[in-house]
């Protein structure tokens, strides 16, 4: 059985925000450990941040031509609607995400026209309208 392990700095951050948003790549493996992640913001709630939330599920390196993608996002509505949001917005897989860390340049101006921008762009409306 996979076990998911959070260093100190992980843990002492879910101890200090109010809510969490859970970025999941659509792999097999990511199913079982986004299982693990919610067993462990249900602990750390209960034991040291009873503000602690899950503001939604967000799939990143989405590549919507391949199968198992499909499979992975289906598996993930069927688990968790109706219980944890899941965002509309699907960040793919590309490597102008790679290239800005390596250029250490934000992404918004490393490839302003890139899909990945324009993804996290929708990301940050869908946030502001289901804050507002």
């Amino acid at each position: 059985m996979m076990q998911l392990t959070l260093g100190a700095l992980n843990i002492n951050a879910l101890a200090a925000a109010d809510e969490v948003i859970i970025t999941v790549n659509p792999q097999l493996l990511a199913m079982m450990g986004l299982q693990d992640f919610l067993k462990t913001v249900k602990k750390i709630r209960a034991r040291v941040n009873d503000r602690l939330s899950v503001a939604g599920i967000l799939l990143t390196m989405c590549d919507a031509r391949t199968n198992l993608c499909k499979v992975i996002t289906e598996q993930v509505r069927d688990t968790f609607e109706g219980q944890i949001r899941i965002f509309e917005s699907r960040i793919p897989n590309t490597v102008k995400v790679g290239e800005s860390v390596y250029y250490s340049e934000p992404l918004i101006e490393y490839a302003p026209e890139s899909n990945a921008t324009k993804a996290y762009k929708n990301l940050a409306k869908e946030l502001i309208n289901y804050e507002g």
